[in-house]
């Protein structure tokens, strides 16, 4: 009997769209008792497939011929070749290199960052984020045009890559100058943050979904404007009351103490525990402020997956360790984002983000018509 994994396979490929047969055949003569299961599993596939292709046309304009690399480990395997299948549905020199499953954020080996390098575009589906990795920055000063997606899922990427990336792009591109301009940042929120940071100098970067020029880099789902604070100035408390990377949904806030720029003490339950323990095991550098961002993506759900919590329009997140990416100075081998809820963002005492905020209708204007958050 024919699997139903391999009936997959054969579906999605452009060469055997005529198999899409061979799947209804087998639900109604070899699995009649699953028949409404195999329906929501072809349907979901089917829908990841559509979003799979809108990823490589409009986010990074795949062309017929370029050389598109898909790097994944065994967790994300099945969306690892989705994107293979499609990069090749769109005429594109297609490779998939599936590694074993990843223990914890590092460098991928030596093979696989060279072939990064020799790339036009990568897409990285793993189940620990290559994003702030030497081979990931050194593939996009290569030219590469890449896309990271750690720890995603069919129904996050169904969900959440379905957008109007123009629009996002106007707003990710409006906060991004925000912060650019900005010299001080100060965060509350209802649970108790208090945390302010200089940004004099730093630039606002913008990760909107569209890829589409050389040495371009963001991930997918999309939909944030970040900076990296300078090193050093942060002070105060700031607690975590969304999700944690590597840890998921809190069951309970996590509380940080934070001086000159570092976190110095954690408290709130299991999570604290272990994140306490992730720091000790990374080091000083896993400490430092790292990121400010902003969640952007209208269709973006908190379900405990940060590479979704982060993106949701109106929350704010707080990484800790690796900003190197983003223009920062500490390069740590950790990069641990942390979502807060309700936020209150003030840029030099003016809000920008939760509050009363006194944005100038102008400055909307000229970035296109952008409803508030």
């Amino acid at each position: 009997m024919v699997s139903l994994g391999r009936c997959w396979e054969l579906a999605v490929a452009n060469e055997h769209r005529l198999s899409l047969l061979i799947v209804l055949i087998l639900r109604v003569f070899y699995f009649p008792s699953f028949g409404g299961g195999v329906v929501m599993w072809f349907d979901k596939m089917e829908e990841l497939m559509r979003v799979v292709h809108l990823a490589l046309n409009t986010c990074l304009a795949v062309k017929p011929g370029e050389e598109v690399l898909v790097v994944t480990d065994e967790p994300l395997e099945e969306i690892g070749k989705s994107f293979y299948r499609a990069a090749r549905e769109l005429g594109a020199e297609a490779l998939l290199l599936s590694l074993p499953p990843l223990v914890k954020r590092g460098e991928p080996p030596q093979g696989v960052a060279q072939a990064m390098q020799a790339a036009q575009v990568v897409v990285m589906p793993t189940s620990k984020s290559l994003s702030h990795t030497r081979a990931r920055r050194q593939a996009c000063q290569a030219g590469a045009r890449i896309v990271s997606l750690p720890g995603a899922t069919v129904e996050m990427l169904v969900r959440a890559l379905d957008v109007d990336y123009e629009k996002m792009a106007t707003e990710c591109r409006y906060y991004a100058q925000l912060l650019t301009e900005g010299r001080r940042a100060t965060l509350y929120t209802p649970a108790g943050t208090e945390l302010t940071f200089s940004l004099e100098g730093r630039q606002g970067y913008v990760d909107s979904g569209l890829y589409t020029v050389s040495g371009s880099f963001g991930n997918l789902p999309a939909g944030e404007a970040c900076i990296a604070p300078v090193e050093g100035t942060a002070e105060g408390i700031l607690v975590i009351d969304g999700s944690l990377s590597g840890w998921g949904l809190l069951e309970e806030p996590l509380r940080l103490e934070v001086r000159r720029g570092e976190v110095v003490a954690v408290a709130g339950g299991r999570a604290a525990i272990w994140l306490e323990e992730q720091l000790n095991s990374y080091g000083r550098t896993a400490r430092n402020i790292a990121e400010l961002g902003i969640g952007l993506n209208p269709r973006a759900q908190l379900t405990g997956k940060v590479l979704e919590d982060e993106k949701v329009r109106g929350t704010v997140h707080i990484a800790l360790g690796d900003n190197l990416s983003m223009g920062g100075k500490v390069e740590a081998p950790c990069h641990l984002d942390g979502v807060l809820l309700e936020p209150i963002l003030e840029i030099d005492g003016q809000a920008i983000l939760g509050g009363q905020r006194g944005l100038r209708q102008a400055d909307f204007q000229s970035y296109g018509s952008l409803g508030r958050i």
